[in-house]
């Protein structure tokens, strides 16, 4: 597996990727799909704050940050998104792509970085413990999906 930063290339098998999540899971709470359009504008102006997981020409996950907040008083602060497909799982690849993340962020200034992770994902607090990231706060109920309220568990790491 082998990390590196997105092309608009990948949009369309990040997109899918991506969509398989919202449509069928509650790793996210949005229901809106993405688009390889909108995926490749992402991509563009994020550079390298947007990785690729790949292996046999395919992607295979992908992790992005973003500022947490607007306005200058958060320019320090981000949030990420990571997501893998079935088949990378276990494999490394989450954490080869969150080390290069956290990396690319300390070069670009980052100082503190967030994950909110649903109520509904205990492996996914599971993994950002594993990679240092610690709870700081449970917000019940601002999730609504598949006719539920969840929670989000918010978790930090000081980079």
């Amino acid at each position: 597996m082998t990390v590196r930063e997105a092309r608009a290339s990948d949009a369309e098998e990040v997109a899918a990727l991506w969509n398989t999540v919202i449509d069928h899971t509650a790793i996210t709470f949005t229901t809106e799909r993405k688009t390889a359009a909108k995926l490749a504008q992402d991509i563009a102006h994020r550079g390298p704050l947007f990785l690729i997981a790949e292996s046999d020409g395919h992607v295979r996950g992908f992790a992005t940050a973003f500022q947490f907040r607007g306005g200058p008083g958060y320019s320090y602060t981000f949030e990420h998104s990571i997501q893998l497909a079935p088949e990378a799982r276990g494999l490394g690849a989450g954490k080869a792509l969150m080390a290069t993340l956290e990396d690319n962020l300390r070069r670009h200034g980052a100082h503190s970085l967030f994950a909110g992770v649903s109520g509904e994902n205990p492996s996914g607090v599971s993994f950002h413990k594993a990679i240092g990231f610690h709870e700081v706060a449970i917000l019940p109920e601002v999730g609504f999906k598949f006719g539920r309220w969840m929670d989000l568990v918010l978790m930090q790491k000081i980079l």
